[in-house]
């Protein structure tokens, strides 16, 4: 873990060095507080570019448990994250990346169980409600009763 820690520290101080010997070579003279506005403002608003059409598609398709799922997905990497390197940093445990990995393999494995529960009550919901038969062919015969009388 303190391996792969201190290699993504190095990769980002890499790209921060590279990035203020930009701003020296073309005397932009940005602090290292603006670089760290800009960079990060670019960074995000490059990613919401991406997300957005995306999560736009996955909601108008009515997949809003995968809109939900990645965003509690993302903030269980970040908890994670954030509590192996309060370990590290307060000495109440040993940080280890295995540590994360099972903490999020837990909460997929326990989305999964969710899932398939949650997959059985819509069945049943369905087979109550239509008979087995799917939304749109109930609303097609529906409105072939509608027609006729």
């Amino acid at each position: 873990m303190k391996g792969f820690l201190y290699a993504i520290v190095e990769i980002i101080a890499r790209m921060h060095s590279y990035l203020l010997k930009l701003n020296d070579a073309y005397e932009y003279n940005f602090t290292d507080k603006e670089l760290h506005f800009l960079i990060i403002g670019a960074l995000g608003m490059a990613m919401i570019f991406v997300v957005h059409p995306i999560f736009k598609w996955l909601a108008k398709n009515r997949h809003i448990m995968v809109i939900s799922w990645i965003y509690v997905f993302t903030l269980i990497i970040v908890i994670t994250f954030a509590i192996e390197i309060g370990q590290r940093v307060t000495n109440t445990g040993v940080m280890e990346f295995a540590d994360i990995m099972f903490g999020v393999l837990g909460f997929i494995s326990m989305f999964l169980v969710f899932s398939v529960f949650r997959g059985i009550y819509h069945l049943i919901l369905r087979l109550i409600r239509h008979g087995g038969r799917d939304e749109d062919e109930y609303d097609d015969e529906y409105d072939e009763w509608e027609r006729l009388g």
